[in-house]
């Protein structure tokens, strides 16, 4: 033998298919022209990747060691490059890549099947069925698996055919040249997109996808305590996937309508009466409809303008955790802006048993604008 492969390595010549490509990933992360441009060292990454052609391949390997001639094997031919020719194993280009990054990169047909994508759509809902919870029926417009085909694509009675121009492997091979010699890419087969069979007859109801667009009716349990914002995930009914691949995920976002009487902050409900001064000052008992139904808010003699009466447990329920918010009721006091003789008399007389003909009025400071607080600091007030 005019070069024994085995020395080149650095292997027994017993060596197994494991211990050669071991071998030949260390020399060639030690010896790559990219690595060391020495021109020697080029010459030794020559050798290492002729070996490494014959030694990796069977029947070249077998031939190798009977004593024949291993690039007469597979045809003849020395591959890219010729006898140790620069590049000559790069028939095993992978196995490079893998050299230097530790794995070969994943190939073959990809599948057409494929999980569906997610989708949303929005619910209003009243503010008592956000308080208690509720059921709701809704319609949803998503992609269903075809019931013509059941997924698979192809017209009834045919069947999807092995790519001729991948032999289904999804993917074509074109060798270029490099400084490195003559070097295999890959790319997918533009006959079947990659995926390794190709639909001659595709089904007349979905065209080929392997699913269709449906109304469906779903139900919904709504939670009590959601607000707005709130999504509610329906697991498995989204958008079937293309090939009949499973469904993505729903998910139901929440806005809850305004109410005629009620504003909602956080889990607690605020709502105003608006009382005469002669109710605030005598006291009064107001009825309201709750969400709980009719209820009397008690207000006491001498409520002022801008107090408030809370109304426990008659809010929105908490959606982690038990219990459930306030109602808190605002007291507005009307002042009347119209008075008749008598009524006017009758306050007159009022005011003077208090003593309250005259009234000095108690003036507190007012709210200091930003400019006016500015001057204050300035001036180290």
């Amino acid at each position: 033998m005019a070069t024994d492969y085995y020395a080149v390595l650095g292997v027994r010549r017993d060596a197994g298919p494991d211990e050669i490509k071991k071998a030949f990933r260390r020399l060639a992360r030690e010896l790559h022209p990219d690595v060391n441009p020495d021109p020697k060292t080029q010459e030794r990454f020559k050798e290492i990747n002729a070996a490494y052609e014959v030694l990796s391949d069977p029947q070249k390997k077998q031939v190798y060691d009977l004593g024949g001639d291993p690039l007469s094997a597979n045809g003849g031919g020395a591959g890219a490059g010729g006898p140790g020719g620069f590049g000559a194993g790069f028939g095993n280009f992978s196995d490079i890549m893998d050299a230097f990054f530790g794995q070969q990169s994943q190939r073959g047909p990809r599948s057409r099947t494929r999980r569906g994508q997610d989708a949303m759509i929005r619910l209003e809902i009243e503010l008592d069925e956000a308080a208690f919870g509720t059921t709701k029926d809704i319609q949803v417009d998503t992609a269903v698996t075809c019931a013509t085909c059941s997924g698979e694509g192809a017209a009834p009675g045919t069947a999807a055919q092995t790519c001729d121009m991948c032999r289904g492997r999804g993917e074509v091979s074109q060798v270029t040249r490099s400084f490195l010699g003559q070097v295999m890419t890959s790319r997918p087969c533009p006959q079947c997109q990659g995926f390794g069979t190709v639909v001659p007859t595709p089904c007349p109801e979905c065209a080929g996808d392997g699913r269709v667009r449906s109304r469906r009716t779903l139900t919904v349990k709504i939670p009590a305590g959601v607000d707005n914002g709130t999504r509610i995930q329906l697991a498995g009914e989204g958008e079937v996937g293309p090939g009949g691949g499973p469904a993505g995920d729903l998910y139901v976002e929440i806005r809850e309508l305004p109410h005629a009487v009620f504003q909602r902050r956080g889990d607690d409900l605020h709502c105003t009466v608006t009382l005469p001064m002669t109710a605030a000052a005598l006291g009064t008992k107001c009825p309201l409809e709750t969400l709980d139904g009719l209820e009397e808010v008690d207000i006491r003699p001498g409520t002022q303008s801008g107090q408030s009466v809370p109304l426990h447990q008659r809010g929105i329920t908490h959606l982690r955790g038990g219990g459930r918010g306030d109602l808190i009721v605002h007291v507005e006091v009307q002042t009347p802006s119209k008075l008749d003789p008598d009524q006017e008399e009758l306050l007159r007389r009022f005011a003077k048993l208090r003593g309250e003909e005259r009234p000095s009025g108690h003036f507190q400071p007012g709210q200091q604008g930003l400019f006016s607080r500015l001057k204050d600091a300035f001036n180290g007030r």
